[in-house]
């Protein structure tokens, strides 16, 4: 027996089979149309288009969590390897024209996966510049060692104190030091020891460690 032709309508000429991926994305397209003004429409579809961009720049993590579609995770990861302006702004438009196709919930964990990133960044510049508070009121005074017992009681007491000491020294060093010796011009500041930098890793460590769990 021939087999029956697909159910369809025809849009511009153009045949679009009942149930198809292109019939249900028309479907939304006029519930849209019918719920929400042109003005709506294109702020509607400026803001997934930003959405979509966000995309791009969130960690593989967060992302595989989402669990989306995997032409629209495609669509992604190529704009992310394009160079060419104009070819990476006609593989955006095409991934804000896939976020068309997501539902709200859908629109809602995107949004949600983006401040928890934003937020994670925010909090890991707030330990970043703690731990260079802690350094210099470590190496300026001798009492924040009894204030830092409450963020790290464990440490390495022994290697703290000497840490101290010696970046101590090089600041000491680095101010009496003619500038000609430590190769220094005048209005440039003199470069810190090792003592200095390991300081800081080992505050930085210890803020890390006792960070809430995100």
């Amino acid at each position: 027996m021939p087999r029956k032709p697909p159910k369809g309508y025809f849009v511009r000429g153009h045949f679009v089979a009942y149930g198809s991926e292109e019939d249900a994305e028309l479907r939304r397209a006029a519930k849209w149309d019918a719920e929400f003004s042109k003005t709506d429409l294109k702020k509607r579809s400026a803001h997934l288009q930003a959405v979509g961009e966000q995309l791009l720049t969130l960690k593989a993590a967060l992302l595989q969590r989402l669990a989306l579609p995997d032409v629209l995770l495609e669509a992604v990861a190529e704009a992310k390897r394009i160079d060419d302006f104009e070819g990476r702004r006609r593989q955006l438009q095409y991934v804000g024209k896939l976020m068309r196709r997501l539902d709200e919930a859908q629109v809602a964990a995107i949004e949600a996966a983006v401040a928890e990133q934003h937020q994670g960044s925010a909090a890991e510049t707030q330990r970043l510049h703690a731990a260079e508070r802690w350094r210099e009121r470590l190496i300026a005074d001798d009492a924040a060692l009894d204030d830092w017992r409450a963020i790290d009681p464990q440490a390495d007491w022994q290697r703290l104190r000497a840490l101290i000491r010696q970046a101590r020294k090089d600041a000491a060093s680095a101010t009496a030091a003619p500038a000609a010796e430590m190769g220094t011009q005048a209005g440039h500041t003199p470069r810190h020891g090792r003592a200095y930098r390991e300081l800081f890793q080992l505050v930085r460590a210890a803020l890390d460690a006792n960070a809430p769990a995100s």
